[in-house]
């Protein structure tokens, strides 16, 4: 929400905006800047409060206020962070900025800052170097540089890296409610490890040392997850994704990691459990990768010490029979997964270390980061150690520190010698679609040319919407599916384009050896959008929105935003591309909307007002309503109106919003209805005082049984429950009597639907997704 500002702070709020602006192209995380982070404590025992918090409730210390890139944010949580890598006598520990600890408030629409002090790192790039090739195979966090200052006093440089919150799963893993573990052991030690190794006759405490749940929940799903991995290891595909496994124990091996999984302690690297049920690994803590953790384990007792050595000719299948390592033990006696583990790491080695592009990249870091290195006193290594980290080694201790291309020049050379990196790969060509841009139920057909395979195994893995897990499927090379001749060497199968969007990748394979197409896949994979038609007047229209949000829904980011809701008034779904949102009529094109932002047939739409930045899972405008009243207007941006409103002075928590839903005028709603349909005086089937979604549907997503819940309103009359596609196709209709209706889901494919209950007083609408 917007405040009234007084004129006596007039050129305050000049320089402020004279700072946001000049910061205002400077993204948190751009790899080319230094960020500046000022942290200001009103108690001059500052750091003798954050040692005590850290050795005692781990509890946040009040910050007067924190500066971050010029812009200033009060009452901000700090507290130290880390393991080894803090210390009450350092100068220099780890920290971690809570900013919405003590006020609803978030930079860039993030509210957690974590900076690592760069320890045990004479190169002070590792953990970014890392993370920035990482990012190309899977999920993990962003990272870059930022400097620290505290009171006034320059700490030294930091590395900034992306908090593992309830954010990062909302833009990843499309939920912030599900169950996330951080499987690090509260002592580490080789008998003390975060394994996902069963433990037998024992309840959920016996994994409470050993793991943390960073959710409400989760020690049973930890527990049952366990008993996958080391009992039923057929069945890891249906509870963990499998692609991602396989990056990250590729990454930790190839780029030697042994602060992990793939270590003596099995640990740094997250689960986040997604939309759809399936445990997500995210690695996290690589300050210590590239060889600077040389503790491998071998057994329950052993440290497994590597020298450089060691380290350069690492196996590929290390802890491929040993029983500590459970999941390792999975992937290798899957004859599939192995090959898609040598695969990814073939990728891997290839694509950044084979061809020097890491050297390139750290080469580039140590240039940007080289002045705030000499300038940092307090930095855990000499500036001569950082400026020869590549090609020399670093005594640190009783511990050898590999100089980063010393290490990865031997290690490539050993890898590309090995017997699984020169087994014969299949080779996929000419991969082709025969309607690049397909109608909604069109027909479209996806060829490739793989040779040096299997008969029966090309397989293509395929999915509608990034929400979902992709689902495998053949293709067939017998002159049946499109495919031209049998025997030709390409390989065909069909698709209906029931849904938007189609999004699949190829895997080939022989008796030693598989490819993936593209080779990033599942992180990357090839996309057809079919046609669809754009909003036009009429079609879609503001239908409800909140000024002065104090205490309702919140973002993804957990604050308290300003929201707007859009409604689809047809039965087809439409794309919202080239339509502009403003809260000012004489700048009609303030904020565009993503390419194939699509909203569904009879949908509801929201677009937070809170001048942040939109993701893959929720829509941000740049800018922010005003509690004092304004105007809103939905437009093309040249001069076709598809909606407006100017409205008055609001109310905490009391929104506006049009009944009927689509066409009504606006009235005042003391019970906002986000993302759902609007409660009217006269409706008739609810009664207005129920606060919660006007249908109840459960479970959702759901896989045999939909149980659709009318929350009290029974003995209906010329009641009709429909289920329609995304697309308006009806699927479902019968006549409803009863507040509970079960349906079978069993005929229905996996995807999203929308329920549609009507009457003569209205109509309600509400969604699913079948698994």
């Amino acid at each position: 929400m917007k405040h009234t500002i007084l004129i006596a702070y007039f050129f305050v709020v000049i320089a402020i905006l004279y700072n946001e602006t000049a910061n205002a192209q400077q993204t948190f995380f751009d790899l080319n800047t230094i960020q500046k982070i000022e942290i200001y404590f009103a108690q001059s025992n500052w750091d003798f409060q954050l040692d005590s918090s850290k050795i005692g409730n781990d509890g946040y210390i009040m910050a007067q206020w924190v500066k971050i890139n010029g812009v200033v944010l009060d009452s901000v949580g700090v507290k130290f962070k880390g393991n080894s890598s803090y210390d009450s006598t350092y100068l220099k520990n780890p920290y971690h900025l809570n900013l919405s600890k003590f006020k609803s408030q978030s930079y860039q629409n993030l509210t957690s800052i974590k900076l690592s002090n760069c320890y045990a790192d004479p190169s002070m790039i590792r953990e970014v170097l890392s993370y920035n090739i990482l990012k190309n195979y899977m999920d993990c966090s962003r990272s870059n540089f930022a400097e620290l200052y505290i009171n006034g006093s320059y700490i030294g440089l930091y590395s900034n890296v992306e908090d593992i919150d309830k954010q990062f799963c909302s833009n990843h893993f499309y939920t912030s409610s599900n169950t996330v573990i951080k499987c690090n052991p509260a002592n580490p030690g080789p008998s003390q490890k975060s394994n996902l190794k069963y433990i037998a006759s024992a309840d959920s405490s016996a994994y409470f040392n050993l793991y943390e749940i960073n959710s409400t929940y989760g020690w049973n799903d930890l527990k049952n997850l366990c008993d996958s991995v080391t009992n039923h290891p057929t069945t890891i595909n249906t509870v963990l994704d499998i692609d991602k496994t396989l990056w990250m124990l590729a990454f930790d091996n190839v780029s030697v990691n042994l602060d992990s999984y793939m270590g003596v302690f099995c640990q740094n690297y997250y689960l986040c459990k997604d939309n759809n049920n399936i445990f997500n690994p995210v690695i996290w803590d690589l300050n210590m990768s590239l060889g600077g953790f040389p503790y491998a384990g071998y057994s329950i007792s052993s440290m497994g010490t590597l020298t450089v050595a060691n380290m350069q000719q690492l196996s590929l299948t290390q802890h491929s029979t040993d029983t500590y390592w459970p999941l390792i033990n999975d992937i290798m006696s899957n004859a599939m997964y192995k090959r898609m583990y040598i695969a990814h790491a073939k990728t891997l080695t290839t694509e950044m270390f084979a061809s020097n592009y890491y050297q390139t990249l750290a080469s580039q870091m140590m240039a940007t980061i080289d002045t705030a290195v000499q300038s940092d006193s307090n930095k855990f290594f000499t500036y001569s150690q950082f400026q020869n980290c590549l090609t020399s080694n670093t005594t640190s201790g009783s511990q050898i520190i590999p100089g980063i291309s010393n290490l990865m020049g031997a290690r490539v050379s050993y890898l590309q010698s090995t017997a699984d990196f020169n087994y014969s790969q299949p080779v996929i060509s000419f991969v082709s679609n025969n309607n690049p841009s397909p109608n909604i139920n069109g027909t479209v057909t996806i060829t490739a040319h793989v040779t040096n395979t299997n008969t029966s195994a090309v397989s293509i893995y395929f999915r509608f919407n990034n929400t979902e897990e992709f689902t495998p499927a053949l293709m067939y090379d017998d002159g049946n599916h499109n495919d031209t001749l049998a025997g030709d060497n390409i390989y065909g199968v069909s698709f209906t384009m029931d849904y938007p969007t189609l999004q699949y990748y190829i895997y080939a394979e022989n008796s030693s050896a598989g490819i993936f197409s593209p080779q990033r896949a599942a992180h990357e994979y090839y996309t057809i959008t079919a046609s669809i038609p754009v909003a036009v007047p009429g079609q879609v229209v503001i239908n409800e929105f909140l000024a002065k949000n104090i205490s309702g829904t919140t973002n993804e980011s957990g604050v308290f935003a300003d929201w707007i809701e859009l409604y689809n008034t047809t039965s087809i779904g439409l794309n919202l591309s080239g339509l502009y949102l403003t809260d000012n009529y004489s700048l009609p094109t303030k904020f565009a909307f993503p390419s194939n932002t699509m909203i569904a047939p009879n949908g509801y739409m929201i677009v937070w007002a809170d001048d942040g930045t939109s993701t893959s899972t929720a829509i941000h405008a740049n800018f922010k309503l005003s509690e004092n009243g304004e105007e809103l207007m939905l437009s093309n941006g040249s001069g076709s109106v598809l909606d407006s409103i100017t409205f008055g002075v609001q109310t905490s928590d009391v929104s506006m919003g049009r009944c009927p839903d689509g066409s009504g005028a606006f009235i005042f709603m003391s019970t906002p209805t986000f993302d759902a349909h609007n409660i009217c005086p006269d409706d008739g089937i609810i009664t207005p005082n129920k606060t919660i979604n006007i249908v109840k549907i459960y479970p959702n997503p759901a896989s045999d049984l939909l149980t659709i819940d009318l929350l009290g309103a029974t003995a209906m009359h010329n009641t009709t429950l429909s289920i329609f596609n995304l697309q308006g196709q009806l699927l479902f209709q019968q006549e409803i009597n009863r507040e509970k209706t079960s349906l079978d889901l069993n005929t229905f494919a996996k995807g999203m639907y929308i329920v549609k209950i009507c009457n003569d007083k209205n109509s309600l609408v509400s969604k699913f997704a079948k698994q």
